[in-house]
């Protein structure tokens, strides 16, 4: 039997809170239980029992413990996170493609996030812009207005921010819909095979690490379509096209394949090869991206060429 229970006020944040272990939490170790009532991540439940700021009828216990049915938990709550600020700043390397008064594209360097975040203390693509005179749509959370889509901090290559709120909305909604045609060039590991296909398999958070994503079976819909470009010896040069936009996507998808981006540590890309080709990240970049101009209509293309490090890689790999 399932049994229900009303958790509505247990998601108060930067306080104590205290209420009795539900029925269906019986049996449930205390950091998932912790996780499972107050809307955290298992790390951060984790952390919390480790600090002793959850008791269990009184006593602190250690996360693997059980809880059971009607025990009193007691939980000291962290406060609320502040907001991250968006800080105008010179980012190195950060170019742009093109900018009109509804959008601004560019062209961005590894080690630069797309927004600010928790625990991000590194330059940012909106930083950068508002260093240089970009005013950016409001629309969206305030650490990332105006940003519609996003790359990962190592990866490199072409992204398009919005300006006026109009193009925020339209970008959104075709981003959404899957109106935007988005190209990575990615170099896996090994050859696949087939030399050209379709990846279509289901990406949420990995069920042991929060830092990754994974594929499981009750994900979210995730679609990669590749086609071989080159092949060499110990690698393959991808032409990638993504249907979805989940995060990590083309990383999880080539890693489920057994062939992981290279340089790619984090999905189990080989060091040594890494190591060979003076990679210090994955070897993915955002090549191209298309989409009808929110104000005109029009199709717009964009074309990102590959940074030194990408490039010097692939010199190696072709010697």
């Amino acid at each position: 039997m399932i049994s229900t229970y009303d958790s509505g006020p247990a998601r108060a944040v930067g306080d104590q809170r205290s209420l009795p272990v539900p029925d269906g939490l019986d049996g449930m170790r205390l950091d998932q239980a912790v996780a499972r009532l107050f809307g955290l991540s298992r790390t951060a439940a984790a952390a919390l029992v480790e600090a002793g700021d959850a008791l269990v009828d009184g006593v602190a216990r250690p996360k693997s413990d059980k809880v059971s049915a009607g025990s009193w938990l007691e939980v000291t709550l962290p406060a609320p996170p502040v907001a991250p600020q968006i800080i105008p700043q010179a980012v190195p390397g950060l170019r742009v493609i093109y900018a009109d008064d509804d959008i601004v594209v560019v062209d961005k360097p590894v080690g630069v996030a797309a927004h600010p975040s928790p625990g991000w203390t590194g330059p940012t693509v909106i930083g950068g812009l508002a260093g240089i005179g970009h005013t950016i749509a409001t629309s969206g959370a305030a650490e990332r207005q105006g940003v519609v889509h996003r790359l990962d901090v190592g990866t490199t290559g072409v992204m398009v921010v919005a300006k006026s709120e109009q193009a925020y909305s339209s970008l959104k909604r075709a981003f959404k819909v899957r109106e935007v045609e988005k190209r990575y060039h990615a170099v896996v590991q090994g050859h696949l095979d087939p030399l050209r296909g379709t990846v279509d398999a289901p990406i949420d958070r990995h069920p042991h690490h929060d830092y990754r994503w994974a594929v499981v079976a009750d994900g979210k819909p995730s679609i990669t379509h590749y086609d071989t470009l080159e092949a060499f010896p110990s690698a393959s040069l991808l032409d990638v096209r993504l249907e979805t936009g989940r995060t990590h996507q083309i990383r999880v998808h080539l890693s489920a394949l057994r062939h992981p981006c290279v340089g790619d540590l984090t999905y189990g890309a080989d060091p040594t090869l890494s190591g060979r080709l003076k990679l210090e990240r994955q070897w993915l970049h955002a090549r191209e991206l298309s989409f009808l101009h929110p104000r005109t209509a029009e199709e717009v293309r964009f074309v990102s060429d590959y940074p030194d490090d990408l490039k010097n890689a692939l010199a190696i790999l072709r010697d």
